[in-house]
């Protein structure tokens, strides 16, 4: 079965591309959203030092502040005002969807459509707010406790950098529910792919100055090339998989007549959980080198120090603990955002079954052997992917940009993107089509 990416490279008419009004405006409306979020990725915090903090961030590269300033597209090396980006969106959004399957009364509302909807959203704006304040604080404690960061140190420094990092985190919220809204592609992932995309050109440039420099050799560089390809290549190949359960509707008459029954199908997804498992591993396993680079002097015993040493980038210790938590998390996320027993009801109100499975408990069941043996393939689809770039990248200093999971999220938004664009211009051949049909029967 073809992509939606396939099907539209070999249907796509740029007449009808250049016709489609619509479609035209949500791309303007996408491309204008995102540059308003990279030029805020220049507006530095007030009261900074950039020379102090350039010196802090150059030791900081291997850390959870390079993942994050992959992740921001540079924001946090500078520290904009966007610099928590949208992250605590993101965690407040996954911490709400863990609560609405543990709290009754989330489910329910979870349950009440677009009403329900509209309440679990506003909890993860208060949320987000929430887990925004407290990181804007930390990192405002942080800089002061940094050597000639911060020019006035005190405590309406520490107010202002929380209510200004707060305030732009809000704001990239919002500009990612417009976009979402109406532009192209889910607004979240859009700006974290603009801020990778952004971010790649530099990357790139810089590992070829290694490259002339001696630093790397020509055939490493030919290497990465060449892994980079191939890592994207497998990636658009394992996100297409699915497996497609049949489902059989009995015949069913309505009034004197008897309609057949018909076939349909159940698509499972290879890799259900998405990007969330790289992302929550890295944050996760970063974290103790990062606390081990501000603690370095003030922690007399060495025990940061030493865990952060073992848990450091190629260390076995770390890959082990990456691909544990990689897999974790993908059976944790698919569990949570896939329900069987939901799935097998759903299908028995409405008539339909597996053939040679019993409708209700035994459909679910069947469905979440099949989903658990399909998610032990995608976790280790996941693991490979992210950890054979986390081997060139501990051996030969490459940026995170070549990383696994920053070329995960930019594959699957680009698909999801394209397979957006591609409904909207199918969406305008069938208004054309219903507008000519009408035309003909007035004419008539």
């Amino acid at each position: 079965m073809a992509s939606a990416a396939e099907q539209l490279a070999a249907n796509i008419n740029f007449g009808a591309l250049a016709k489609a009004g619509e479609l035209k405006n949500r791309i303007w409306f996408t491309l204008g959203a995102l540059i308003v979020y990279r030029l805020g990725t220049y507006i530095p915090l007030p009261g900074i030092n950039p020379d102090a903090l350039a010196d802090i961030f150059k030791n900081q590269q291997s850390g959870i502040l390079g993942l994050f300033n992959m992740f921001s597209g540079g924001a946090v090396g500078r520290l904009a005002i966007f610099a928590l980006n949208i992250m605590p969106y993101i965690s407040a959004s996954i911490i709400v969807q863990l609560l609405t399957s543990i709290v009754p009364s989330l489910e329910t509302l979870k349950k009440d459509g677009e009403a329900g909807r509209k309440v679990i959203n506003q909890y993860t704006r208060y949320l987000t707010v929430v887990l925004a304040t407290f990181q804007a604080y930390g990192i405002g404690v942080g800089l002061e406790s940094g050597q000639n960061v911060v020019i006035d140190p005190g405590t309406f420094f520490k107010v202002s950098t929380t209510i200004t990092l707060v305030g732009g985190t809000l704001f990239v919220m919002w500009l990612g529910e417009q976009i979402t809204a109406r532009g192209i592609g889910n607004g979240s992932s859009m700006i974290i792919f603009a801020g990778i995309v952004a971010e790649l050109p530099s990357a790139i440039a810089g590992t070829l100055e290694l490259g002339r420099q001696g630093a790397l050799s020509t055939a490493i560089i030919l290497l990465v090339i060449v892994m980079s390809v191939a890592v994207i290549a497998f990636i658009v190949f394992m996100e297409r998989a699915q497996r497609r359960l049949l489902i059989s509707y009995p015949k069913r008459q309505v009034g004197n007549r008897v309609y057949e029954g018909q076939t349909s199908f159940l698509p499972l997804k290879l890799n259900t959980s998405g990007v969330i498992p790289p992302i929550f591993a890295s944050s996760l396993l970063l974290l103790p080198t990062t606390i081990a680079t501000f603690a370095a002097q003030s922690d007399s015993t060495g025990v940061i120090a030493t865990i952060s040493t073992y848990l450091g980038h190629g260390r076995p210790l770390f890959m082990l603990a990456y691909a544990g938590l990689i897999v974790f998390f993908a059976f944790f996320y698919t569990a949570i955002v896939f329900n069987p027993a939901e799935t097998a009801e759903n299908l028995k109100k409405q008539g339909g079954f597996i053939p040679g499975i019993r409708p209700g408990e035994r459909t679910a069941d069947f469905i979440d052997t099949v989903l658990t043996r399909i998610t032990v393939l995608g976790a280790g689809y996941l693991t490979i992917i992210c950890l054979l770039p986390e081997l060139l990248i501990s051996q030969f200093a490459l940026p995170f940009y070549f990383g696994g999971t920053s070329l995960l999220i930019v594959v699957s938004v680009t698909m999801d993107t394209v397979s957006q664009v591609h409904g909207h211009l199918l969406a305008h051949q069938y208004e054309g089509l219903v507008k000519k049909s009408k035309l003909r029967g007035r004419g008539r």
